[in-house]
């Protein structure tokens, strides 16, 4: 309740702005209390971040292991985004901005993470590319594009909540993979 309270918060007024006695107000319980389970507001952050960016690492993981095409591992990936944003929509909404408030050596193992996970999606398009399922387009251009609608899927979804998830999924596929076919 603690993480989903603070990943609300962050989301919402930013890590910065958000206090402990925010944290608890949202919780129900005096700030004191909070100290029974945290040591920081910053443990919170590094919690929730960490536990995302290694959710879709394992993700990443997967698909890259697998015997899928390069288009179905494509495919998998946007599936893995949307999936992540309707569980956890405030926890991948904090993807976007607030990493930059993590303490060292957590900082470093998310942009490492980040940067893994980037490289593959690159790998990955470059076959699509390569195996004549995607136009001719320069893939780091075609992982900007893909990965910034992505990532600003969370705050999207919040004001569009009136589309189902298997509709969403849908139309973010025919847009995604059809451009870039």
């Amino acid at each position: 309740m603690i993480l989903e309270t603070a990943a609300a918060l962050f989301r919402d007024k930013g890590f910065q702005a958000t206090s402990m006695k925010d944290i608890a107000v949202g919780v129900g319980v005096e700030a004191a209390s909070l100290y029974n389970h945290i040591k920081s507001k910053q443990e919170l952050l590094e919690q929730l971040l960490l536990v995302i960016a290694d959710r879709f690492t394992a993700g990443m993981t997967d698909v890259t292991a697998s015997s899928l095409s390069p288009k179905e591992k494509f495919e998998q990936l946007l599936r893995l985004h949307i999936r992540m944003t309707m569980e956890h929509p405030d926890s991948v909404a904090l993807i976007n901005s607030e990493w930059v408030h993590l303490a060292e050596p957590a900082r470093s193992r998310y942009k490492s993470l980040e940067s893994a996970y980037e490289r593959d999606f690159l790998t990955i398009l470059k076959a699509c590319i390569e195996a004549g399922d995607f136009q001719q387009v320069d893939p780091r251009i075609a992982l900007f594009s893909t990965l910034s609608t992505l990532r600003l899927l969370p705050i999207w979804y919040r004001k569009n909540k009136d589309i189902s998830p298997i509709d969403l999924e849908k139309h973010i596929m025919q847009c995604l993979v059809d451009g870039l076919r």
